[in-house]
């Protein structure tokens, strides 16, 4: 793949950029101000299409604060959230009823053993650690967690058209906030750096994030050994077939065979 842009300093992000970041309220404000009625459509039509059995038991991988683990416990399904930052799992337990619950858990680490029928990772919610093996870890982790014949949906971007209509420069204002925002890729990490300035800060804050250029082969190399088995690929939240040059979504459905 092409790299389409190169970083104007030698600055990468940090090896666990994420600690911080996704707990911030920033990370929030600049992320999360998506639309509720598409994430709802999104978890309608998922649960149309897998057609999960009532009682279930579901587990949203990297939950963050809930979103998607919320829309999922209005059905009827038991719904375990688990996610590596303290302050979003805080926010999230103000929602656990009978039904739903959340856990601070670093998804690299076993978690249980064929505890889940289902299993999700939304909103590319994947791919930012240092190395493969921590990538294959987390992998490692949902295939244990899950049943023989449990499903595993993983909702990543489409790197190759990332790449191709990548914006090098932006900048966005939310609620008197500030986000100056860089990008560009070496063709192994996509790189985001996210200059943030606010009246009430001393100084301007910032963060790098780094994601990887990871596409189809490469997840069938990770889900693979880890008996999962790719069934389905869309390429958007409407779960239309995958088109490499214009999908703007890979969501892969893969099924625990052993």
């Amino acid at each position: 793949m092409q790299t389409i842009a190169q970083s104007p300093t030698p600055q990468t992000a940090s090896r666990d950029w994420f600690l911080e970041w996704f707990d911030s309220p920033y990370y929030h404000q600049l992320y999360f101000q998506h639309n509720e009625a598409e994430a709802a459509g999104f978890i309608a039509r998922l649960i149309a299409r897998l057609q999960p059995p009532p009682g279930s038991r579901l587990l949203d991988v990297a939950c963050g604060r809930g979103r998607h683990s919320r829309m999922l416990a209005t059905y009827p399904y038991d719904v375990t959230g688990i996610d590596l930052a303290p302050g979003s799992i805080a926010f999230a337990k103000q929602f656990e009823n009978d039904h739903l619950h959340f856990y601070e858990h670093d998804m690299r680490q076993l978690l249980c053993t064929n505890c889940f029928q289902y299993a999700f990772n939304f909103f590319t919610s994947f791919g930012y650690f240092e190395t493969r093996r921590e990538n294959f870890n987390t992998i490692h982790m949902v295939g244990v967690a899950l049943q023989p014949g449990g499903i595993f949906l993983l909702d990543y971007l489409n790197v190759h058209l990332a790449q191709e209509r990548l914006v090098p420069n932006e900048q966005k204002s939310i609620d008197g906030v500030t986000y100056t925002i860089t990008r560009w890729c070496d063709g192994k990490h996509f790189f985001k750096k996210i200059v943030i300035s606010e009246e009430k800060l001393p100084r301007p804050l910032e963060y790098t994030e780094r994601v990887a250029v990871l596409g189809e082969e490469d997840f069938r190399s990770l889900f693979e050994p880890n008996g999962l088995h790719i069934r389905q690929c869309y390429g958007n939240y409407q779960l239309e077939p995958f088109e490499l040059e214009t999908s703007p979504r890979l969501i892969l459905v893969a099924e625990k065979t052993r």
